[in-house]
């Protein structure tokens, strides 16, 4: 993968931690974040290969330049895995969709490739520049096309990203739907019914959590503050935006210009132990993501996290946003800040509606939405897959929940695992 560093990417963590659980041995190569990491923190013994990023794109010249980069970057530390004997099967995550010609190398050799698709790369790069060359976007379908037709077989987010592969020309049978959510151990169980509260702090919270990217319209929640403060005034609530990313500068400075600095608080990046004490703590949580085609598609992780703590959710009514969050969302026709403004105003004096929202996030995420549901079909791909080299006997996934497989644990603290609870197998797995 070569848009975060494994630290901070919770589903590569979840996918590294449940094959840990399962026996598998496995190595991240992505780019470097904390130098200090050699092992991926809360996992038992997951190796990390980091390399430099040296320029996040802008324009088209500077996105080739950093793709070609991560290719390089991540195509040595590959072969290398390979002459050590630690490549039987990888995993390769998007964006960017350019590692195609590796998997035609890794299949030449006869070992596995899955493409876990995470974003639909021609749909981000016209979101984040409005007007799209359409040279350069012919280029990313192109490369898309091959990523899927070259991949063993794919792990799709949703429903969407496997009618896309499928559309593609990728067989249904050989694609198979993980979608993102924390484990329930992530999450601190919270009460069905009782809003919580914060102790330290008498406001009421709305929350965004997540990436600070072009794409992602977090100015709109900015915005949509301002508007509140014209409805609400200043005092008994404020917005917590949690996360970090190329637009922080410019949020920030947003923020300032518009005199918010009082109502509107910048976390920075948090861990999972501090994600959960912000979402317990919250009142409504924020999805201010446009109706662009890739949005309407695309699953985000951060609203998972709000329906695992039970947080009523404002969002653009999305596709797959409506698929996931059902009756737990109250939906904005276009995204618009004095949209937001108005539904996250009529839900902060509306206690009983809340109530509602919170006990179907709840049932949501506890009957389908977990990772423990996610992680037995993911977990079976890989079975499927090295069944030739799994030692005779073991053939079901380990249970998520009794091998803890998927846990974050914060930076620092123990997994929690003993070294015996381990199925011994030859088989490893290399996810770059």
């Amino acid at each position: 993968m070569a848009n975060l560093p494994a630290e901070r990417d919770r589903r590569v963590i979840r996918e590294c931690l449940s094959l840990e659980a399962n026996g598998f041995d496995v190595t991240v190569i992505a780019p470097r974040g904390d130098k200090s990491l050699r092992i991926l923190p809360g996992s038992r013994g997951t190796r990390l290969r980091p390399y430099p990023i040296l320029m996040y794109g802008h324009g088209v010249f500077s996105y080739a330049v950093e793709f070609g980069w991560s290719f390089f970057c991540i195509a040595i530390r590959l072969l290398a895995e390979i002459f050590r004997g630690r490549a039987h099967a990888v995993q390769v995550c998007n964006p960017p969709d350019v590692y195609w010609p590796l998997a035609l190398l890794l299949r030449s050799l006869g070992r596995p490739w899955v493409f876990d698709h995470h974003d639909l790369c021609p749909e981000v790069y016209a979101s984040r520049v409005g007007t799209p060359n359409k040279w350069a976007f012919r280029v990313l379908r192109a490369f898309e096309w091959l990523t899927l037709r070259t991949a063993t077989e794919v792990v799709a987010t949703n429903e969407s990203f496997k009618d896309n592969a499928v559309r593609r020309g990728v067989a249904p049978g050989r694609v198979t739907v993980v979608r993102n959510g924390p484990t329930q151990g992530e999450t601190t169980r919270p009460s069905e019914t009782t809003e919580p509260a914060d102790t330290r702090e008498p406001e009421q919270k709305v929350v965004y959590l997540g990436v600070f990217g072009p794409q992602d319209n977090v100015e709109g929640a900015v915005l949509a503050a301002e508007q509140l403060t014209r409805r609400r005034g200043r005092t008994g609530w404020r917005m917590v935006l949690a996360g970090d990313g190329e637009s922080m500068p410019a949020l920030e400075r947003l923020a300032a210009d518009r005199g918010l600095t009082d109502v509107v608080e910048f976390t920075g990046w948090l861990d999972g132990r501090a994600v959960d004490e912000l979402l317990r703590s919250a009142t409504i949580a924020i999805q201010p993501d446009l109706p662009t085609r890739m949005n309407q598609l695309s699953t985000m992780a951060k609203t998972v996290e709000y329906l695992g703590r039970g947080v009523p959710v404002v969002a653009v009514d999305l596709i797959e946003t409506r698929r996931s969050v059902g009756e737990a969302g109250a939906y904005v026709p276009t995204g618009a800040p004095e949209e937001f403004a108005e539904a996250i105003d009529e839900l902060l004096d509306d206690p009983a509606r809340r109530a509602r929202m919170r006990a179907v996030g709840l049932t949501r995420f506890r009957e389908s939405l977990a990772w423990e549901h996610q992680a037995d079909a993911y977990i079976a791909v890989w079975r499927r897959l090295l069944a030739k080299r799994l030692p005779h006997g073991v053939d079901a996934p380990a249970s998520p929940v009794g091998a803890e497989a998927g846990t974050v644990n914060p930076p620092g603290r123990d997994a929690g695992r003993a070294e015996g609870d381990r199925p011994e197998t030859a088989a490893r797995v290399t996810a770059p």
